[in-house]
């Protein structure tokens, strides 16, 4: 049974000790993210930076990896926040083709939180410029995982990093990516994990749970429980192999799992049949 709180858009407080007994049952949990990551969107690249000990963007590039990229592929990356794991999307097509060959908005990025995606723009834009890219390769819209603004078949990968266990029905977000890929299409889901290894799962739990909420909130500034939502979310999540369950009950095949830096976070391949 779902929890009810209702509360004023006007409160600043996005989670209280009780709604994080386990966020992912709360009523209104659209809203609450939502307003979470307008809140922290200005820090949020800093703090990812930060605490994950600049490995953040190791993990984005495993998932590049492991999608196999091809020169044609069209990518579409949900959840896409600050825009870093579309962009490490396009360095990888720009890897296995010439610049001069994609097209434009090969790759799409999209996001449910406005605020999030004027960053991404402006982070694509310097990027653009820098490496004298034409700005129409990647195009970011607002659109929620489970209901994507585009049509069917019409991508070669779906991807979402850190972000499907902030989705009110992770099983409606899996079945929007089966839709929306063509046969042969992949979709990489890269979440964090709890490691396997009790004396590393100590140390893991001790820093999410006691060093990462204070530290984050002071660099952040937030009032809305954005630093306690994240480590209770995870703990609370689905497991991995509920996770390879879903993505089969979707329709999915050759599903793998890539966990990654002893475990933190755990990458999923999984292809739609031809």
């Amino acid at each position: 049974m779902k929890i009810s709180h209702l509360q004023s858009d006007r409160e600043t407080t996005a989670w209280n000790e009780s709604l994080l007994v386990n966020p992912h049952e709360v009523s209104d949990k659209r809203r609450r993210v939502q307003r979470m990551f307008a809140a922290i969107a200005p820090s949020y690249d800093l703090n990812n930076r930060l605490h994950s000990f600049w490995m953040d963007q190791s993990w984005r590039r495993t998932a590049v990896r492991l999608a196999n990229l091809r020169p044609t592929d069209q990518i579409v990356d949900v959840a896409c926040g600050t825009g870093d794991l579309s962009l490490a999307f396009l360095d990888g097509l720009r890897k296995s083709s010439a610049s001069a060959d994609l097209k434009p908005a090969q790759v799409v990025g999209i996001d449910f939180t406005h605020e999030m995606l004027p960053i991404a723009v402006a982070k694509w834009t310097r990027t653009a410029a820098e490496k004298n890219l034409h700005a129409s390769l990647v195009r970011f819209i607002g659109g929620d995982a489970q209901n994507l603004p585009l049509p069917d078949g019409c991508c070669d990968v779906a991807s979402i990093a850190f972000g499907i266990r902030n989705v009110v029905d992770p099983f409606a977000a899996v079945k929007e990516f089966f839709r929306i890929l063509r046969p042969g299409g992949r979709a990489i889901i890269l979440e964090f994990s709890i490691p396997t290894n009790p004396i590393f799962r100590s140390l893991y739990n001790f820093y999410f749970k006691q060093i990462l909420p204070r530290t984050a909130t002071i660099i952040s500034g937030d009032k809305t429980g954005a630093y306690k939502y994240l480590p209770q979310s995870v703990r609370t999540f689905i497991n991995r192999q509920t996770m390879v369950e879903m993505l089969a009950r979707a329709g999915f095949s050759s599903i793998t799992q890539h966990p990654v830096t002893m475990g933190i976070c755990v990458c999923y391949l999984a292809v739609k049949p031809q």
